[in-house]
């Protein structure tokens, strides 16, 4: 029995489905890649209008009415598993939806769109070391691969030099990154049987309970904000694209990839970024900023191969 099964695993149709699975797994993590670029442009564009804090909490508002017709019903079918497992999902709540975007609204006041995505980029480093300590082995041109690109988005945020000098929303956004790279490495603990829809509407649940009395403070001392066209399709934005669609690519992508090669092809963030801030920002683009691209594109293309 032993023999049929390991002749079946070396079948060119086996590899087949293998390349196939992977090729799904880098698509889905590219899309959730792409989207997120948006966000954090949608991000900037809300810094000046609405509090960061409100933002989030409204982000997981409309996410969560925006999953429900596809996950309210399995969720509820899994309400003993969801049980079962509930500091888990808190936790990964607490990571990837309360604190990682919160620090990223945090830092669009006072950091540009472009220096976000670049920033964000630091996250696939994290995501490979706790791969590493997990045991997973991550090979000599994925390592390659992952320092080369990690090396161009230095340059980048350094305008070209490694004397690189962090502003306060840059911090912010390394704060993000850590947040981001736990929130993913904690993705490959999800119980199998525990459905990927009713995960995430719940996370969506519990990040925004999480997120109430923050809010509820930030109402009494701020004030709310006013809904414009501008600020509600920015907010429909980041709540519906941004949120339910980039995180079940994202979270898809992660369980059959896994976290380190989904992380490599979140080094494209940068480049998506920086492209959507020239064509709607007005954020500048220059010789230096494209090799650091070209340097990140290279090392992305090496390190999500097998």
């Amino acid at each position: 029995m032993d023999r049929v099964r390991t002749v079946a695993q070396h079948t060119p149709g086996s590899r087949g489905a293998a390349k196939g699975s992977t090729g799904l797994g880098l698509l889905l993590a590219l899309v959730a890649t792409v989207v997120w670029s948006g966000s954090f442009v949608a991000t900037r564009g809300m810094a000046d209008s609405v509090p960061p804090v409100q933002a989030v909490f409204w982000r997981w508002i409309i996410a969560t009415l925006a999953v429900a017709p596809f996950a309210a019903r399995q969720a509820w079918r899994q309400r003993a598993l969801i049980r079962r497992h509930l500091g888990f999902i808190a936790l990964a709540s607490l990571f990837g939806v309360a604190l990682y975007n919160t620090l990223v609204h945090q830092a669009g006041l006072t950091t540009s769109a472009s220096n976000m995505g670049m920033i964000m980029a630091a996250s696939p480093v994290v995501m490979a070391l706790y791969a590493r300590l997990g045991g997973e082995r991550l090979g000599v041109r994925r390592t390659f691969g992952l320092l080369l690109a990690a090396f161009g988005v230095l340059l980048l945020v350094g305008d070209g030099s490694l004397d690189v000098d962090f502003g306060a929303g840059d911090l912010w956004m390394f704060a993000a990154a850590l947040s981001f790279a736990t929130y993913s490495a904690l993705l490959k603990r999800k119980p199998a049987e525990l459905g990927g829809p009713a995960f995430l509407i719940t996370t969506f649940v519990l990040g925004a309970l999480m997120l109430a009395p923050a809010y509820a403070v930030s109402l009494t001392v701020q004030g709310g904000f006013e809904v414009t066209p501008g600020t509600g399709g920015m907010l429909l934005y980041v709540g519906v694209m941004s949120s339910a669609v980039a995180f079940f690519a994202w979270n898809k992508a992660v369980s059959i990839i896994g976290a380190a090669r989904a992380g490599v092809v979140y080094y494209l963030q940068p480049v998506c970024v920086a492209g959507l801030g020239l064509l709607l920002l007005g954020e500048r683009t220059g010789p230096a900023e494209l090799l650091c691209m070209a340097l990140i594109l290279g090392g992305v293309s090496l390190g999500a191969r097998r």
